[in-house]
Order: C-alpha cells, then structure tokens, then sequence
C-alpha cells in the first residue's frame, strides 16, 4: 500500500521531464527552421550580388567617381565597375603589395594617377615577379606621359590582410589600404577607392593587369538544406516523444 504513491511521483516526475525535453526538441527545430529560412533568404541575396556584379564588370566603362562625389562611393553599389581616368602617374610614389596569383607570389603596383583638377586616384597597374619589384628592371613601364586607363573600381582594403598587418613604418603592404598608402606617399586628396587596371598591355610587358579574382562563395543551398535536414529530424524525434507520451497516458 505505501509504494503506490511514491510509484505515481516517479511517473509524474518522468513525465514532467519528457516534457521539458519535448519543449526543448520543438525550440530546437523552430531555431534550426529558422537557419534554413535566413540561409535560403541569403542565397537570393547572393545570387542578385552576382547578377549586379557580373553586369557591371562587362559594361561599358564609364568616368571614375569624380572628388564631388567621392562620399557617395559605396560597395554595394559601386564596386567592380568598369570605370576609365586619364591622368600622369606618379611612379615615383607607387608602392609594392605583397600578392599571390595565378602567375605566382609577388607585387600589386599601386601607383597614383594624379588628375588635372589636383586629386589622385590609386591605380594597382598590375602584377610584377619578386624578381622584378624593383622599378629599375622594369623602365620601360614606367610611363611617363598622360595615360587613359580602364578598370575595375575597387573599395579600399584598411589594416592588412586577413593573416598579415600592413607595416606601415617598413613601407611592408599585405592590403591596398589607400588611405594609410596615399598618407606615406605624402599625397594630397586622394579618392577614397582604388582602380585595378585591365589587361592592356604595358610597354615591357609589366606590370601585369587583369587579373582581379572575381569570386563569390555560395554554399548557401547546401546550408539550407542542411539546417531544414536537421530540423525535420528533430520533428520526427519530437513526434516520437509524444506519440511515446500519448501511448503511456492511455495505459495509464
């Protein structure tokens, strides 16, 4: 007769937890619903990124944003566009980035453009071997007469890269922070942006441009699918927790 009691407090208390984890499973599978709805709302978002970029990059180039209207300058709207300037370089102020490329490890040219209204706009002219960053060995592409040249707007890239910190003080560049760059070079008002310049030959051959790397990841399906996987597991988990909790009560 005193064991029927402390039976029933067992079986409340059992019960009481397989409803706890029932919560638990049906939080869990609204959360993991959740990550596939924002994964799948990301891949529309990716998706319209490439179209926009894809058509920028192959129209027809058009003026870089002039000093007017430099606070205008956003990537969302601007980056990879094909734009043209026409001005005198600087090279006597470009400055060597570490880089890494389809032709091997070595340097992205930054060189100022400067522009008749007194402004400059960094260029990266391209990719030079190691064996070739010094401007001496490559004369014949330092080009010393106003020059028209077409690219890609590019939004600049401050601190360094994602495993190395620009050194500004060892003249050391890992990103083409154009900032940091035109403030060592000493120049004036500089465009918040830079120009990586097309595949127009050089004279010399170097430096080599073109070879901006147009990549977007878009795993965003697979993690859609994925996160709606798991979730419709967890459902059949949670429905089997009940159906177990339905049958026990009819017992009962």
């Amino acid at each position: 007769m005193s064991e029927a009691p402390t039976e029933t407090s067992e079986r409340r208390h059992f019960r009481a937890k397989r409803a706890l984890f029932a919560v638990c499973l049906a939080l869990l599978a609204a959360i993991l619903f959740g990550l596939g709805t924002w994964q799948v709302q990301r891949l529309g978002w990716k998706r319209d990124l490439i179209a926009r970029v894809d058509q920028r990059v192959h129209a027809a180039a058009v003026p870089a944003p002039a000093r007017a209207d430099w606070d205008k300058v956003n990537a969302a709207k601007d980056e990879y566009r094909r734009v043209s300037v026409e001005g005198m370089l600087a090279n006597d102020k470009e400055t060597l980035v570490y880089a890494s490329t389809v032709l091997g490890p070595g340097y992205w040219v930054m060189t100022p453009l400067l522009l008749a209204d007194g402004t400059a706009i960094l260029v990266n002219r391209g990719f030079v071997p190691t064996d070739r960053r010094d401007p001496a060995s490559r004369r014949d592409g330092q080009i010393s007469v106003p020059i028209e040249i077409t690219g890609l707007l590019r939004m600049t890239e401050p601190k360094g890269s994602l495993l190395q910190s620009n050194d500004v003080a060892a003249d050391r560049w890992y990103s083409r922070d154009v900032a940091a760059i035109a403030q060592k070079r000493g120049l004036g008002a500089v465009a918040p942006y830079f120009v990586d310049a097309d595949a127009a030959a050089n004279p010399g051959g170097l430096p080599v441009g073109g070879l901006t790397v147009i990549h977007f990841p878009n795993n965003h399906l697979v993690y859609a699918i994925t996160w709606y996987g798991l979730a419709v597991m967890v459902l059949a988990l949670l429905v089997f927790v009940v159906r177990g909790e339905i049958v026990t009560s009819r017992r009962d």
